[in-house]
């Protein structure tokens, strides 16, 4: 079920900083038409952790309604509180996701053994697949390929977001966990690397601004054209490269409003995307022929 170009989707937003339901239907209209193959609801590039549990929640009910059925949905519920992060995995469960993505607790940095019994309970408290979430550039927190191995046991967590950009790691968990363990990308510049290497797919970034051709990117990966598939990631590279001249999601939420999808809305402490770094986004939509 969860394989190929997923979305990390953006949460649009007024001016104000609203979120804006009517936008986001829009947008998982868009992301059906285009051949995105999963959508995440409420993780990082989401604005996770601004979004409150009541916002998410309707997110969800408008993705449910609007394309389950249609497109795997997965639920960014992770909390650097275990507690928070049961609360979150049980309420999207009850909305009907078809998986919840849970990242790594953030800030407060647990040992492995208490990432061990942290996932260990939101997945107690899942009635669907969990996706283990380690991006330790941004948590200060790695969950390491001997303790996802651990994990892995537990029979509602079924694969893992590996977001290093370490080719070596996502091989590492695939021998230590078996080939039905699911592995996808959480790194954009690299995923055509690591699905060559086994991956099943990514959940990304650029597939905000670039739906069509990631899916075909990704896809061709997967058939083993790796031909097409470096045409394509070429193409793609420097946006990439340029979704992250600022923090995520502060570029990809601009090039999805230059291509008038969204307003130009963020939540504090993010802030729009300096002027100075719009030239380059709009460089690399450009090579991507994402804009004229």
């Amino acid at each position: 079920m969860f394989r190929g170009s997923m979305v990390a989707l953006v949460t649009p937003m007024t001016a104000a900083g609203d979120v804006d339901p009517v936008a986001f239907g829009r947008l998982l209209d868009w992301h059906r038409q285009q051949g995105t193959d999963g959508i995440v609801v409420g993780g990082t590039t989401g604005e996770s952790p601004t979004v409150t549990a009541a916002e998410l929640d309707e997110l969800v009910q408008i993705a449910v309604q609007r394309v389950g059925g249609q497109v795997p949905l997965l639920a960014g519920t992770g909390s650097n509180s275990t507690a928070a992060a049961v609360e979150r995995t049980r309420a999207a469960c009850e909305l009907g996701v078809d998986g919840v993505l849970v990242v790594t607790p953030y800030y407060n940095r647990p040992t492995q053994e208490g990432l061990y019994r942290h996932f260990s309970l939101v997945a107690d408290a899942a009635s669907v697949p969990v996706i283990l979430y380690n991006v330790p550039s941004r948590t200060g927190c790695d969950l390491l390929p001997a303790t996802v191995e651990r994990l892995a046991g537990h029979p509602q967590i079924v694969g893992i977001k590996e977001a290093t950009g370490d080719i070596a790691r996502g091989a590492e968990i695939l021998e230590r966990c078996g080939d039905d363990f699911l592995l996808l990308s959480g790194d954009d510049p690299s995923c055509r690397r690591l699905v060559a290497a086994g991956a099943q797919g990514v959940i990304s970034v650029t597939a905000n601004a670039a739906p069509a051709l990631m899916h075909e990117m990704i896809e061709a990966a997967l058939q083993g054209d790796d031909a097409r598939a470096t045409e394509l990631d070429d193409r793609l590279a420097a946006l990439h490269r340029a979704l992250f001249v600022e923090a995520n999601p502060i570029p990809v939420k601009w090039a999805v409003a230059r291509l008038g999808r969204i307003a130009a809305g963020i939540r504090l402490p993010l802030t729009w995307l300096e002027e100075e770094h719009q030239a380059p986004v709009l460089a690399a939509m450009r090579q991507a022929g994402l804009v004229e």
